[in-house]
């Protein structure tokens, strides 16, 4: 399957993609009549977060991010052109499987959403495009994902200047929508100047501007700590000095460099591109910004990177990322994370993981894989009147001890208690838990004794 596909029939170079391989992208097409092209990302390198979740933080940022019936995040991303007076922009959204509307359609599941772009500059329309997208997928739980799934992109031309951005992306089946409208600036790309630096799952450098560049945008810019080992990000610099290197930065949230390397880009002719690897495990979690500049140029870009606990579980600032970790690690390891200053987190997090990795000879950190897909369990299996699954009493346990090896339903006669009744037994503790329901509603709370015994086996398996 071909990285990328275009046509410049109608002016309007586009790319659709669907990540990953599980999902099929079929039945391209746009009212102006170009052709689509799709591109499979293996799982391995897949990013984001759950729809609509960590909105607020994104739009901070400066990402597109709408919530509702149909949400998504998008990133625009900006290159130079043959033509100083043009720049060549790339618009990309991330949406969520489980945002649009899946109907059986033979063997597989079916979903159509539209994307309608217009940029106005006051009363006129400079650009607009309406593209049809079809999604095909093999099982229903594909239907059901909530990590970044389907990738939208589209390039086009347009002069540098101001300009409303009006967007709209309607489920078919559904007939929802979410809309998005901001103000913003298509810059000029000087002639020793640097494109956007664009996280990407993955692209291939760019070697003349009069070409598109092939690449996969990750428009949340969010990886899984504990999962994916980097964070990658494409850029290009125009007429780069021979030996000339960029200079790369991560700051973090209270302003402190974390982390800083220089970068040596590939040259060909005028065009000078690469991709930037930030290392997550060294950078901990929550929001940091990617800073890419030129030594003898005033030219910087700054890119908003996320760092998550998982696909499903909300961006946060790094105190409530800390929250996380309750379960997992004792409150003395949170509080020297916690405590570190800024420039020393780095150094925290190695100890931390050092510390807490129960095999120290693979580069996974298996203990937190663990960790955070038994969070992303407990949400979806023991959800109580809305809150978060992973909070209850019995998410909590789950998360903190895992899977019972049996659970046990007496007669609430039996435990002289009123209300229905489960028992968790953890034979390798020699541990059983006791959950009462006195509603009937599913509300599920720990016994007065059992909440102790729990406490006790916290204490044990967190001090391991």
């Amino acid at each position: 399957m071909p990285m990328f596909s275009s046509s410049r029939a109608c002016g309007i170079p586009f790319i659709r993609v669907l990540v990953p391989a599980l999902l099929l992208l079929t039945g391209a097409s746009c009212a102006s009549g170009n052709r689509g092209g799709n591109q499979a990302i293996p799982a391995s390198r897949r990013g984001g977060v759950a729809g609509g979740t960590g909105a607020a933080l994104y739009e901070r940022a400066g990402l597109i991010a709408v919530t509702g019936p149909v949400s998504y995040v998008g990133t625009l991303g900006f290159f130079a052109t043959p033509h100083p007076d043009t720049t060549l922009s790339l618009l990309t959204l991330s949406l969520t499987a489980r945002t649009l509307t899946f109907t059986r359609e033979g063997d597989r599941f079916r979903a159509g959403y539209t994307v309608t772009a217009d940029f106005r500059q006051g009363a006129s329309i400079a650009h607009h495009f309406d593209a049809k997208e079809v999604v095909r997928v093999r099982s229903f739980k594909e239907t059901t994902r909530g990590e970044e799934s389907v990738i939208f992109q589209e390039f086009f031309e347009l002069a540098p200047g101001r300009y409303t951005l009006s967007l709209a992306v309607r489920d078919e089946s559904g007939a929802k929508a979410g809309t998005y409208e901001s103000e913003i600036t298509i810059p000029t790309i000087s002639a020793r100047g640097l494109s956007s630096s664009l996280p990407v799952h993955e692209a291939t450098p760019r070697v003349s501007v009069d070409s598109l560049p092939h690449l996969v945008a990750s428009p949340r810019s969010t990886a899984v700590f504990g999962r994916d080992t980097v964070l990658t990000a494409y850029v290009e610099a125009y007429d780069l000095a021979p030996g000339e290197l960029l200079q790369a930065a991560i700051r973090g949230e209270k302003g402190a460099i974390l982390w800083s390397q220089p970068v040596d880009l590939s040259r060909t002719g005028r065009v000078a591109s690469g991709m930037v690897k930030v290392p997550v495990s060294r950078l901990g979690i929550g929001t940091i910004e990617l800073i890419l500049s030129r030594a003898y140029f005033t030219d910087t870009t700054r890119t908003p990177l996320f760092v998550s606990f998982g696909d499903e579980l909300p961006i946060a600032s790094f105190e409530d990322m800390l929250s996380y970790l309750r379960y997992y690690a004792s409150p003395s390891r949170i509080k020297a994370l916690r405590d570190a200053a800024a420039d020393m987190r780095s150094e925290a997090w190695a100890a931390f993981l050092t510390e807490t990795d129960p095999v120290p000879t693979t580069p996974q950190h298996e203990g937190l894989q663990l960790y955070f897909a038994r969070i992303q369990r407990a949400n979806l299996e023991f959800r109580e009147e809305g809150g978060q699954g992973w909070l209850t009493d019995r998410g909590m346990v789950f998360v903190s001890l895992g899977e019972p090896d049996q659970i046990l339903e007496p007669n609430s006669s039996q435990l002289n208690q009123r209300g229905q009744a489960q028992i968790w037994d953890y034979q390798r503790l020699q541990l059983q838990l006791i959950f009462i329901d006195q509603t009937g509603f599913n509300r599920w709370r720990l016994t007065q004794n059992s909440e102790l015994e729990f406490q006790a086996a916290l204490r044990r398996e967190q001090g391991r």
